[in-house]
C-alpha cells in the first residue's frame, strides 16, 4: 500500500510580478545578478548594493520587485529548482520507457549544472539562510518525480518498490555525482562515469530482478 504524499512546504512569493516586458526584463536581470553574487560571495557577505550594481539597476528598482535580500535569494533558489524540473521532464518525455527517461533526465541535469555553475553553492547555502525553502526545494523536485516513478511501477517498466524512497535515492545519485564533476571540476562528467552510473541505475531498477526472485522462491 502506497503512503499518502507528504505536504510540500510552500515557498514565499515576491510581492509583485511585473506586467510589462521592461519590468520582466528588469526583474530577470536582478535575479540573474543575484545568482552570480550569491554564488561568488555567499549569501551573508553579499549585499543588495552588490546585486543592484551587478544588475545595473538602482536600489529603488530592487525594492519594486523584492522585499529583502532573503526574498530574492529564495526566488533564485526556486527558479533554479524550476529549471531542474522542466529540464528533466522535457528530456524524459522523449523516452520510450522509464529507464531511458532516467538516462535522458540525468543528462539534462548535468548539462544544467554546467550552465549554472553556482547552482550547488546556492542550494547548499539555503539550508542556513531559509531551512523551509531548502526543504521545499527538494520536496518539489521529489513530489512529481515520485509520481512518475509510481506510474512506471504500475506499467511494470521498473521493479516494484516505494516510489518516494526511490526518488530520493536517484536524486542523491544526481546530487553527489553532479557535485563530483560539474561543480568541483567545472568540467562535464566523463562518459565512463556516466556509463557506470547508468549501469548501476539499470541494475537496481530492472523489473526482471523481481521476476527472477519470485520464480526462485
Amino acid at each position: 500500500m502506497r503512503q499518502a504524499p507528504r505536504e510540500t512546504p510552500r515557498l514565499k512569493q515576491s510581492p509583485w510580478t511585473p506586467t510589462t516586458e521592461r519590468g520582466r526584463q528588469s526583474r530577470q536581470r536582478i535575479l540573474a545578478a543575484a545568482e552570480r553574487v550569491f554564488g561568488q560571495k555567499g549569501y551573508f557577505p553579499a549585499s543588495i548594493t552588490d546585486i543592484t550594481r551587478e544588475a545595473g539597476v538602482a536600489q529603488g528598482t530592487f525594492y519594486v520587485y523584492f522585499k529583502s535580500k532573503r526574498d530574492v535569494f529564495v526566488e533564485v533558489l526556486e527558479s533554479l529548482g524550476h529549471l531542474i524540473r522542466v529540464a528533466a521532464k522535457t528530456a524524459a518525455q522523449r523516452a520510450g520507457n522509464r529507464i531511458e527517461a532516467e538516462e535522458r533526465a540525468f543528462t539534462a541535469f548535468f548539462t544544467l549544472v554546467n550552465e549554472h555553475p553556482y547552482l550547488y553553492c546556492i542550494a547548499r547555502q539555503a539550508e542556513f539562510v531559509d531551512p523551509d525553502a531548502f526543504r521545499a526545494w527538494y520536496s518539489k523536485i521529489v513530489d512529481k518525480y515520485a509520481k512518475r516513478l509510481a506510474e512506471a511501477i504500475d506499467r511494470e517498466e521498473i521493479r516494484s518498490t516505494d516510489a518516494e524512497t526511490l526518488a530520493y535515492c536517484l536524486l542523491g545519485i544526481a546530487d553527489f555525482l553532479g557535485m563530483r564533476w560539474p561543480y568541483w571540476t567545472r568540467k562535464p562528467m566523463p562518459p565512463k562515469a556516466f556509463k557506470a552510473m547508468m549501469s548501476f541505475i539499470r541494475y537496481g531498477m530492472d523489473p526482471a530482478r523481481d521476476q527472477s526472485k519470485a520464480s526462485s522462491a
